[in-house]
């Protein structure tokens, strides 16, 4: 999971919010992983996300106020990007123009010529654009541009896409600069780019992938001769870094630098896992046997026409015998997690090309034990060998049907004279670091990642053994080379970033969709082969790797998600793009059931046949359309940095040129749903408070008008109105504050839908779920008492730590911290509202937040410190009695030991958000929250000694720093 480079290494940031992880690279990049954020840094792994790109280049070409008429003029919507030509441009259930003739090419080229002043571009811009890929999609094509400055192709944006279907465009996506004037010749050599590059990188034992000359256009100097640097380093013993930077070859300046790194006859045989050995972890052996033809014994036949030779086979068209072909090669590499290093083993060799291996399931049977490496059975690795090396054949090959082929820029290291760069097979490293990279530093456990460079470039993934970690991660002993949700979120992440935006600059989706696509994509090649289990496990992500059958790595199946577009960043120990991601995956979930609910499931067989390229995709069942659509979208998105919206906009536009808009009344009506409807807004991509809205073209919306009341029915100033289960970080769709531009009323799409109510002074209200019908006007009445323990209302907190009155700021975004003693015992007292109050309800929340540089906790956020068990206490003041001394407060109620439950493999934010507890009916003036355990200490899924390592201890209460912290968000007080 990568947001922003080409080179992503897609690392398996599975972790929820992910339960895989990517370990922090220098100069605050991060290696994509999936898991847990680093354990050396504190945090859990797959928490923290930093971003991926440092973007030097100064100011912003401003679209003219001709350009902003001609869209008006044409009623489509634009985004514009920083060069002051169009991001996004596109209409609802119309083209952009007509006419324009048959032919794909002419076509575009002849929408370019005819609409310069609204693109923003002189006649010479016009003239330097060049083909760079057309590719089909049904009956149109997504037609790829690229500017040209002098002798120098642009090497960083200068794209244009266009989606032209039956003489007419459809969709348009640019990053094309004004003007395409020569830029001065280079000054400097390609070795002082080099330099620069990676002391900027801070990186000093560079492995140089490539380097070579191309323009950047940039808002204010014109376009700029510079060097593409490509490289990359393990790093003093952390996980792998690589990055593609762009250094200016006049004045040495760094222009852009961005991570790679994204926190699964002739006829050979291999025995595989079509998706993981048994979730119950068994030893029992339920490998398969894959063979390329048909022959006696397979139990499945794997090759297709997107392999025109066997996968064991290279460029000298021999078979090599082991674990390398043309579309993929896996060697193990247990001394280093470094994939720049080269000499790794292979698998041992198989003269009969029968890559049938021992499977022992050792490192589990050993529970992490580090002595299997020096056993006969070597850890399995063979089979870890040959199971991920033919996993990425089949993601090759599936991909490659749905468009991933030689000209859009994919995996091999022969092309056939299709097109495209080759030389760039996936290398896939098993067990990566799997002897040195455990305790105490963890660099290669829990996680997985992927590193790809511009086309050309062979892509690295390292695939990791997992284990439980004191305080960040609790996994079972297990090989991520086994899971197939894991390496196919990992392929997936060099698809995107090979696709989206080109050959060369790879993928920026600070709103999660790169960790989304991922997922869902992984998800949907299961599917479709008939591997996937029944029923809602079909839909995890990273069951086998984390034991949770349900959320998996995240903290949602995507088919059963609340989330919606109002809060993007939900869950925020660190930057989420993980778990941001999974609104889109529910987004794309529910447009998935409904393509399904237009078209049909299809048999098993149909499903098959469809997913090895065999039927035309409009003979296809319902959800192999929609993964089609995804992987067209990706072609029409000519940018880096994209947000949902932008997704959305290409969603649309590719399923305007492949099925002629057959499906945009489904596609709007899902998105709406998810607050991505036609006013949604995010300004730039990396918005964190974008705009939702639930309104589509193709529906008659319900008006809903917030009624919020106190307990003597009331109105309720200044309360806001949340569709879902979060208010901390999210935005309000209504509100009763005259001093803001929301209203009280919001439209909604009909359906269900959930929400959360919250006013200073009344604290939080959750509202059942309620049901919207075409065109009804109605109130939605939430009942909100007054929080006796608001600080609004006039109480006042004291106790231990550190930020006391944010647990009674009515507010989970904020909260309060103790630091550096066991939590057991530690205390709020809060002075409530006015004299002696009756009190028969409390509200708590454990809900964390986003670091905060100046507070002294910033370093040691984390899921585990969140609270889990407490009491409350009460006291009367009163004549001698002050409630200052402990000795007056006498215990009125103790929570559940799971108040707020969380499992293995970590806590995650919806078992942390804000909780109702009636307590037995009480007077008092003062209230105390007194913890009796945090996530750390109280949850028996962290408790004890889980492996046979013996150089780390896993029981979290004696293991980690996170047994010395807790935290609270809110603490509030009802007399209803």
């Amino acid at each position: 999971m990568r947001t922003s480079s080409r080179a992503s290494v897609a690392a398996t940031a599975l972790l929820t919010a992910t339960a895989l992880a990517f370990a922090a690279g220098p100069a605050g990049f991060a290696a994509s992983s999936d898991a847990q954020e680093a354990v050396p840094s504190g945090g859990i792994k797959g928490d923290h996300q930093p971003v991926k790109e440092k973007d030097n280049r100064q100011g912003v070409v401003a679209p003219t106020a001709s350009q902003r008429a001609r869209v008006a003029a044409l009623g489509a919507r634009a985004r514009w990007n920083r060069l002051g030509t169009p991001a996004v441009l596109a209409k609802t259930g119309a083209p952009l123009a007509t006419g324009l003739g048959a032919d794909p090419v002419q076509a575009a080229k002849a929408y370019v010529a005819a609409n310069r002043d609204l693109l923003g571009l002189t006649q010479r811009a016009t003239d330097a654009l060049e083909v760079l890929t057309v590719a089909p999609v049904g009956s149109g094509a997504a037609v790829v541009f690229r500017q040209q400055f002098g002798d120098l192709v642009a090497g960083r944006d200068g794209l244009l896409s266009v989606g032209v279907r039956d003489g007419k465009v459809w969709y348009l996506s640019s990053s094309l600069a004004r003007d395409a004037a020569a830029p001065r010749q280079a000054t400097l050599s390609a070795a002082e780019a080099e330099r620069i590059a990676t002391a900027d990188a801070g990186v000093s034992d560079a492995t140089i992938m490539g380097t070579r000359s191309i323009a950047v256009p940039t808002p204010g100097r014109g376009a700029r001769a510079a060097y593409q640097v490509t490289f990359g380093s393990e790093l003093q013993g952390a996980e792998p870094v690589a990055f593609t930077t762009y250094v200016d070859a006049r004045d040495g300046s760094v222009l852009v630098r961005e991570s790679l790194v994204d926190s699964d006859s002739d006829n050979p045989e291999w025995e595989v896992f079509p998706h993981t050995p048994p979730t119950d972890y068994s030893s029992v052996d339920t490998r398969q046997r894959w063979c390329f033809t048909a022959g006696p014994g397979c139990d499945e036949i794997v090759g297709t026409s997107a392999s025109p030779i066997a996968w064991d086979i290279g460029p000298n068209r021999k078979p090599s015998e082991t674990t390398d072909g043309n579309n993929a090669l896996a060697v193990h590499n247990w001394f280093e997690n470094n994939p720049f290093k080269v000499g790794h083993e292979m698998a041992t060799p198989s003269p009969t090309r029968e890559y049938v291996y021992p499977w022992t399931n050792q490192w589990l049977r050993e529970r992490c034990s580090p002595a299997v490496f020096e056993t006969a059975a070597r850890n399995d690795i063979d089979a870890a060998r040959a199971n991920l090396f033919a996993m990425h054949n089949r993601m090759h090959d599936w991909s490659y049907h749905l468009g991933f082929t030689e000209t859009t820029f994919n995996l091999q290291d022969d092309n056939f004279k299709l097109g495209g760069k080759a030389n760039d097979p996936e290398r896939g490293n098993a067990q990566a670091g799997g002897v040195t990279g455990g305790p105490p530093t963890f660099t290669a456990r829990d996680n997985a990642n992927q590193i790809t460079p511009p086309d050309g470039h062979p892509p690295i993934t390292n695939m990791y053994l997992w284990q439980p970690i004191a305080g960040a991660f609790y996994a079972p002993c297990v090989d991520g080379d086994f899971d197939m949700s894991v390496i196919g979120h990992e392929y997936t992440h060099a698809i995107t970033n090979r696709m989206v935006a080109g050959p060369d600059m790879g993928l920026s989706s600070p709103q999660g969709m790169s960790e989304s696509w991922s997922d869902l994509m992984a998800m949907e090649y299961l599917a479709e082969h008939g591997y996937a289990p029944a029923g809602i496990r079909a839909f995890t992500i990273g069951e086998y790797v984390t034991t949770d059958p349900i959320a998996g790595i995240r903290n949602y199946n995507m088919s059963d998600s609340p989330l919606n577009y109002s809060s993007v960043d939900y869950d925020f120990v660190g930057l989420q793009v993980h778990a941001s991601g999974e609104l889109w995956s529910a987004a794309n979930f529910d447009i998935r059931s409904a393509m399904v609910q237009r078209y049909g499931a299809g048999t098993p067989a149909v499903q098959k046949s469809c997913a090895n390229g065999q039927t035309p995709v409009t003979s296809c069942p319902g959800n192999r359309r929609w993964a089609q659509l995804v992987f067209d979208s990706f072609l029409l998105m000519a940018n880096s940095a994209n947000s949902m919206v932008d997704a959305r906009e290409a969603l649309l536009g590719a399923d305007q040129i492949r099925f002629g808009g057959a499906n945009q009344d489904l596609l709007w009506n899902a998105f709406a749903k998810r607050g991505l409807g036609e006013a949604a807004f995010s300004n730039g991509a990396g918005d964190p408070n974008p705009r939702p809205d639930f309104t589509s073209p193709f529906a008659t919306e319900a008006t809903i008008t917030f009624r919020p009341v106190d307990e003597n029915g009331q109105a309720v100033s200044g309360a806001r109105l949340f569709v879902g289960d979060y208010q901390a970080r999210a935005v309000p769709v209504a509100d009763t504050d005259p001093a803001t531009p929301v209203t009280d009323q919001v439209s909604l799409v009909p359906g269900s839908y959930i929400f959360v109510a919250q006013a200073p002074g009344f604290g939080h209200a959750r509202l059942g779920a309620s049901s919207f019908g075409p065109g009804q006007a109605s109130d939605l009445v939430a009942q909100m008492p007054r929080n006796l323990a608001s600080s609004a209302g006039g109480a006042t907190a004291s106790g231990d730590g550190i930020n006391l009155a944010r647990v009674v700021d009515d507010d989970e975004a904020t909260n309060w911290a103790s630091l550096g003693s066991a939590p057991a015992g530690k205390q709020i007292t809060v002075d409530l509202t006015g004299d002696v109050q009756e009190v028969r309800r409390v509200q708590v929340s454990a809900l964390l937040r986003p670091p905060i540089a100046t507070d002294p906790d910033a370093a040691t956020q984390s899921r585990f410190s969140a609270l889990r068990q407490f009491r409350v206490l009460a006291c009367t003041a009163g004549g001698a009695v002050t409630c200052s001394d402990p000795a007056q407060f006498q215990v009125v109620f103790t929570s559940p030991a799971d108040a707020f439950p969380s499992i293995a493999p970590r806590p995650r934010a919806p078992e942390l958000t804000i909780r109702s507890f009636d307590i037995p009916d009480v007077t008092a003036t003062h209230l105390r929250l007194e913890v009796l355990t945090n996530q750390c200490t109280g949850a028996p899924d962290y408790a004890g000694e889980q492996d046979a390592d013996p150089r780390a201890n896993t029981d979290c209460t004696t293991a980690s720093p996170q047994a010395r912290n807790v935290r609270v968000a809110e603490f509030q007080a009802f007399a209803q």
